[in-house]
């Protein structure tokens, strides 16, 4: 992993705190919790890495955190910005923070940019809104400065985004985003489907983001390598939970968690002689498993992990992590009388895992 430079934050600084936040789907079949009880903090200037399988709740919750949810969605707990509850603020206002305050970096760019409108129009658009009055030669100062960070030369300013490359377009995302410098920015997967040097690119400008916006960045991705490169700290997800948050690097050497465990066993690099993988598929979040969510799949279950939801705890290395497993290797005076007897996995079937 390379060096990564301090958040230049006091601990107390953070600009986003959740506690407990929760979202639910309404469907015919009950209450799908995507987001069941997520707490975490992020500072100024630091990109949180939140990574896991597909199904997991990561879009959920970084959509839940801006209220960008879908009609049928319904959120509780607290999400303090700036001191600020999101929860509580009305929709009018929430639509104003969004743009100068609160960001969002959206998957697939050809999906969220205009095709009929230059590129000059998507940034008129977006500056008019939030900044009424302003003129013409400023929005092109201002767009043309920010597209100069993102690697964009003024000569395409006036172009479409169908003559852009998919990196140049992501970059696009990125560059809408931060134009009116928001404090905090959710991105979405803003690497996806790009080839490794583009992807390269796309990293090393949300890693600057501290030193040219000073922006607080929740990065959600499938990709570990990313988290490794990019993130301060990495937040861990399971079936709508945090299972597992810390520093990055104490995550990546010293795994508490065996879900965090064995989504590291399963990437791949030119070491790698076979392909592992985790039996089965997260679970339906209508109705999950008791006690621990991951047990049916993990290969460190334990009678205890069955019946009893395990308890979120600071483990040696300074890692959070809610896992039976790894308190009974810390040696937590609170499982001496809990059973630790190995569970017997069940034998997933392909349909199952389908």
């Amino acid at each position: 992993m390379s060096e990564r430079p301090s958040t230049g934050s006091a601990p107390g600084d953070d600009v986003l705190s959740v506690r407990d936040l929760r979202v639910w789907y309404g469907t015919e079949k009950g209450a799908v919790r995507a987001v069941d009880g997520v707490s975490f903090d992020l500072r100024k200037g630091e990109i949180l890495g939140l990574v896991g399988e597909s199904g997991c709740g990561k879009s959920t919750l970084g959509r839940g955190l801006l209220g960008l949810l879908p009609a049928g969605a319904a959120r509780d707990g607290e999400v303090l910005f700036k001191g600020t509850d999101l929860l509580s603020v009305p929709p009018d206002r929430m639509h104003r923070m969004r743009g100068p305050q609160l960001g969002m970096i959206f998957q697939e760019p050809l999906t969220r940019l205009n095709p009929l409108m230059r590129i000059s129009e998507h940034f008129e658009e977006t500056l008019r809104q939030h900044r009424p009055g302003i003129g013409r030669d400023e929005i092109r100062e201002v767009a043309l400065e920010v597209l100069r960070v993102m690697g964009i030369p003024p000569t395409r300013y006036r172009s479409y985004p169908h003559e852009f490359s998919g990196g140049m377009r992501q970059r696009l995302m990125i560059a809408l985003a931060l134009v009116l410098k928001p404090a905090f920015v959710v991105a979405d997967e803003p690497s996806t489907a790009l080839d490794v040097l583009v992807e390269a690119q796309i990293i090393r400008i949300l890693h600057d983001l501290r030193t040219d916006f000073d922006t607080s960045l929740l990065l959600i991705t499938h990709n570990l390598g990313i988290i490794a490169e990019a993130c301060d700290r990495v937040a861990v997800m399971y079936a709508g939970e945090i299972v597992e948050i810390g520093d990055a690097r104490e995550v990546f050497s010293d795994p508490q968690h065996s879900y965090t465990r064995e989504l590291l066993r399963s990437t791949i690099s030119l070491s790698t002689t076979g392909l592992n993988f985790i039996p089965g598929a997260p679970p339906d979040l209508v109705d999950p498993p008791p006690g621990c969510h991951f047990h049916p799949r993990c290969p460190d279950a334990m009678e205890v992990c069955r019946s009893t939801h395990p308890v979120q705890r600071v483990h040696p290395n300074g890692v959070r992590a809610q896992c039976w497993a790894a308190d009974v290797r810390d040696e937590v005076p609170e499982v001496a009388s809990v059973d630790t007897t190995p569970l017997a996995r069940e034998e997933i079937s392909v349909a199952d895992e389908a």
